[in-house]
């Protein structure tokens, strides 16, 4: 539940161990490999990671609506080839595509003048034929023409015409551009256009026919993976003579098994610690069970190498956060229910079923939340039964569900400058998050004391100590000279700028208050308009009021969702992120085989 402390690895072996030495570290797959040699000056002729050819030649199969029955076993199929002939006939395709295309546009644009056989250079004398499409309020200009001219045909619209002339005419002999027809008659385009259609037909009959290797490609897509990983990496290793070396990051418990595999290559290695100027990538130590709260801290923002985790924290306030917005038990049952009616699909990968506990965790929270607020679908419960007296938050308390609001950004502020404090323990910069912390609560305690008619002194006390923490610890410049002291108090001064910041923060959680209101409002809404469509129609009030139900809440339910997730998620990108992990890393990215799909 930490960031992975790393050593950077070099290994240095004989040219003719090259290939097997990077086919068995890539087994181990605990490497985030450097590049020692510099790319290929041909963009072409770079490696990129990922079998992205084998990926675009697996969706152009894919699109088949009805595959041909899968062969299961073929001991010479050759996925490198299979790709290259699936990628070619996907090129032919294009081109002939193009080709229709092309035709069936020209067709359309020569067809006015009639399927025309133009006759040879030498029967019109030297002369030529230029075609215009001319408005019919453009007649004059054609008649003032001292050159031979024929209308070949006219519509309601434009005028068909031929001007013909040896060389050119100018571009403004009429007042629109010359039309261009091309050489051949319409029957032959069409002829052409015809053969395309054809050819495009048989090809997507070899398309159809590829799609038998469909399930022997999805197996092998991990070989195609795994080759694409082990090209990337050789372009990064550097060549001598008789000699190769690579360098890369590896976890510090992985050690021992590269040195092992070094020892059995005959290669020599040289192990350092990460250096003031390196900047090693960022590896997140959490169990497979928690690959969902992995993903939600890496989708925004990469922690760098000496921050800390943030997967945890982010996963249970996002769940907080979703719950106060959704803001109701009903629909907190309706995410757990869609969750165990896909609990068997989501069975597939660790990761899925991670995503899947972490499902019930949000949809529980939501239920939990919604019975403290008392709100299913937008009712709620009668006063003296058992759900009531469960109810200890009224959303219509405006002030107290501002008071909740405003301790949650409160305390996730906090937490996040403390946990900035303890990564940067030792540093300056430490001490500066302390002052952010106590300038926080003592900001808190001064508002509330404003607000009950207290007196003022405990809260500006903490928040002047946390103002004189931030300006004199903010800054790391080092004392050498008289000056420094000046410029050091400056730099401090600066920091303060972001005081309005953290006022605006906190003041960000509003909206987990004012969007769960907005929820349970409209939810009301719409039960208060269907009761009242009920009592004023009768008999055919009640499919109107059921009407009114389910569309009202099924929009509800997708805005609450949808607000759920953008703002649970802002608030822990933008607000916690902004003062918990200031700076951004590198991911680590293994330099591994790729497990063999079944």
């Amino acid at each position: 539940m930490s960031v992975a402390r790393l050593k950077k690895l070099s290994l240095v072996g004989r040219a003719d161990q090259k290939t097997e030495t990077l086919e068995a570290l890539q087994e181990l797959g605990c490497m985030h490999v450097l590049p020692l040699a510099p790319p290929p000056s041909e963009p072409e002729k770079i490696s990129e990671r990922g079998a992205r050819d084998a990926y675009k030649a697996l969706r152009f199969l894919q699109d088949v609506s009805e595959p041909r029955r899968q062969i299961q076993r073929d001991p010479g199929f050759d996925m490198e080839q299979f790709v290259k002939d699936v990628l070619d006939l996907m090129q032919r395709t294009r081109d002939m595509t193009d080709q229709r295309d092309f035709l069936a546009n020209r067709i359309a644009q020569v067809r006015p003048w009639g399927d025309l056989d133009f006759p040879p250079d030498d029967v019109l004398a030297g002369n030529r034929l230029w075609f215009y499409q001319l408005p019919l309020k453009y007649r004059d200009a054609l008649e003032a023409l001292d050159m031979p001219w024929a209308i070949l045909e006219q519509d309601h619209r434009f005028i068909y015409a031929v001007l013909i002339d040896p060389d050119e005419p100018d571009d403004d002999i009429l007042p629109v551009p010359r039309t261009h027809t091309g050489s051949l008659p319409i029957h032959e385009l069409e002829a052409q256009l015809e053969e395309t259609e054809i050819a495009i037909e048989a090809l997507e009959a070899e398309r159809v026919a590829q799609t038998r290797y469909l399930t022997l490609k999805r197996r092998n897509l991990s070989v195609a993976e795994s080759a694409a990983e082990l090209a990337h990496a050789t372009q990064k290793v550097r060549d001598e003579e008789a000699m190769f070396a690579l360098q890369g990051w590896v976890p510090e418990d992985r050690i021992d098994a590269v040195l092992d595999m070094a020892n059995a290559k005959d290669a020599a290695v040289l192990i350092e610690e990460p250096s003031p100027y390196d900047s090693p990538p960022t590896l997140l130590e959490q169990p497979e069970k928690r690959s969902a709260a992995v993903d939600l801290a890496l989708f925004y923002q990469v922690p760098g190498y000496k921050d800390w985790d943030p997967s945890v924290i982010v996963a249970v306030s996002f769940a907080v956060f979703f719950a106060m917005i959704v803001a109701d038990a009903g629909y907190g049952a309706i995410i757990l229910l869609g969750v165990l009616l896909f609990w068997k699909r989501l069975d597939a990968t660790p990761g899925e079923r991670s995503w899947r506990r972490f499902g019930v965790i949000i949809s529980s929270a939501t239920i939990l939340y919604g019975v403290l607020v008392g709100s299913y679908f937008g009712v709620s419960p009668a006063e003296g039964s058992f759900w009531s007296k469960l109810k200890l938050l009224d959303l219509s308390n405006f002030g107290a569900m501002m008071m909740v609001s405003i301790v949650v950004g409160v305390l996730h502020l906090v937490l996040a400058n403390a946990l900035a404090a303890r990564a940067a323990w030792g540093h300056r910069k430490a001490i500066a998050n302390l002052g952010w912390i106590a300038a926080l609560i003592g900001g808190f305690v001064l508002w509330l004391s404003y607000m009950k008619g207290n007196s003022p002194v405990p809260g500006a006390v903490f928040m002047g100590i946390g103002v004189l923490a931030i300006v004199w610890f903010s800054s790391e410049r080092v004392i050498n000279r008289p000056t420094d002291w000046v410029w050091r108090l400056i730099e401090g001064l600066q920091s303060l700028a972001g005081a309005m910041g953290a006022f605006g923060d906190v003041l960000s959680y509003m909206r987990l208050f004012a969007l769960g209101l907005a929820s349970a409002s409209l939810a009301i809404t719409f039960n208060d308009l269907a009761v009242s469509v009920m009592h004023s129609l009768k008999g055919v009030g009640v499919l109107f009021a059921l009407l009114i139900l389910i569309i009202g809440h099924i929009l509800n339910f997708a805005l609450a969702m949808m607000s759920g997730v953008v703002h649970g998620l802002r608030l822990n990108y933008i607000e916690f992120f902004k003062w918990g992990l200031p700076d951004e890393g590198i991911v680590f990215r293994p330099f591994a085989r790729k497990e063999v799909q079944e």
